[in-house]
């Protein structure tokens, strides 16, 4: 396995330790209740982000696309784009019960995505062989989520002060900001939102 490996492929694991370092230092948060773990947490999606965006320049250059790799990247986006934001989340304080169907519907719908891209980039791609555009907002987008995120403990708005508060909504809490995930993950199913691909 390890020699089938192109040099952007390994990039792209490192996408994905970055989502898996989220998760686990999100869950320290949980544990410590420590701002220095959620905010190190938080970084590690634009660390990710990073390490996507330079795993599809390394392809291009090495003139190195294959399944594997487009596999690899779908993988990988869904641990750090999906899960981690997710799992920030939570640790946020977004733990009612329509938080917890809110973020299951993001993490299904970036699922969704990338097993919708993955069958129709070949259909999608024009003459140069290249996706020019996506159906629905790409899944590394909600890096804009972990910086709200981010942004919402530097202010000390996450636990029982999140933004918005928290709404008992028959027999379950919801924090009102779980709601961005719901747009997110909806933009991201979108068939009619085309956004150009770079």
């Amino acid at each position: 396995m390890i020699r089938e490996l192109a040099l952007a492929d390994v990039f792209t694991l490192a996408n994905a330790a970055c989502g898996m370092a989220s998760v686990f230092f999100a869950m320290f948060y949980i544990d410590s209740q420590s701002l220095r773990h959620f905010l190190i947490a938080a970084a590690f999606a634009p660390a990710a982000f990073f390490f996507d965006v330079i795993d599809g320049r390394v392809a291009r250059w090495r003139h190195a696309h294959s399944a594997l790799g487009r596999e690899l990247d779908s993988l990988a986006d869904i641990i750090s784009f999906g899960v981690g934001p997710a799992t920030l989340a939570f640790a946020a304080g977004m733990r009612g019960g329509w938080d917890l169907l809110a973020l299951i519907y993001f993490v299904c719908c970036g699922v969704s995505r990338l097993a919708r891209f993955n069958v129709t980039a070949e259909s999608l791609s024009g003459a140069s062989g290249k996706v020019s555009y996506f159906e629905g907002t790409p899944i590394p987008t909600s890096v804009v989520l972990t910086g709200v995120l981010a942004l919402c403990s530097w202010q000390g708005r996450i636990g029982d002060a999140l933004f918005g508060g928290a709404w008992t909504l028959g027999p379950a809490v919801l924090h009102p900001l779980v709601l961005l995930f719901v747009l997110s993950g909806s933009l991201m199913i979108s068939k009619t939102l085309r956004i150009p691909k770079f």
